[in-house]
């Protein structure tokens, strides 16, 4: 394993936790060099990068997924993402809202739709572990 795989399983696994590891399973049968290039280059170059702290990329990944409009799996992942290192329900929101702006309200609209089901999952899986209440 390669020093740059290592930290980009890291970082995986930092920012991702378990849906992470869930997107590289899911490549090992049909392409796990392209699991390795995930690995390696988003999360081993980028993400490990100086200068934006994970909150920020995280809410840039939420932005710019939003405004391609064709990319709600990796939306919901990203928005996991974004919870999971401290962005608020309510940036996740607003940074989806702003897309409308620049990507149109129907992908804007696809984004809320996309959180709503993270949400739910989240609020569910709160009450599966014995949470009082789900992450604001």
């Amino acid at each position: 394993m390669s020093e740059r795989y290592q930290r980009g399983l890291e970082k995986l696994r930092e920012i991702d936790g378990a849906a992470g590891e869930r997107v590289l399973a899911s490549l090992e049968d049909i392409a796990p060099d392209f699991g390795r290039y995930l690995i390696e280059f988003p999360f081993g170059d980028i993400y490990s990068r100086p200068g934006l702290d994970l909150r920020s990329r995280e809410i840039a990944v939420v932005a710019a997924l939003t405004a391609m409009g064709n990319a709600a799996p990796q939306l919901k992942v990203h928005i996991h993402a974004a919870l999971n290192v401290g962005v608020t329900r309510t940036e996740v929101i607003e940074t989806i809202m702003q897309m409308a702006v620049y990507a149109g309200f129907p992908a804007a609209l696809n984004g809320l739709a996309a959180a709503r089901e993270v949400f739910a999952q989240e609020n569910e899986a709160a009450v599966t572990d014995g949470l009082a209440r789900p992450r604001e």
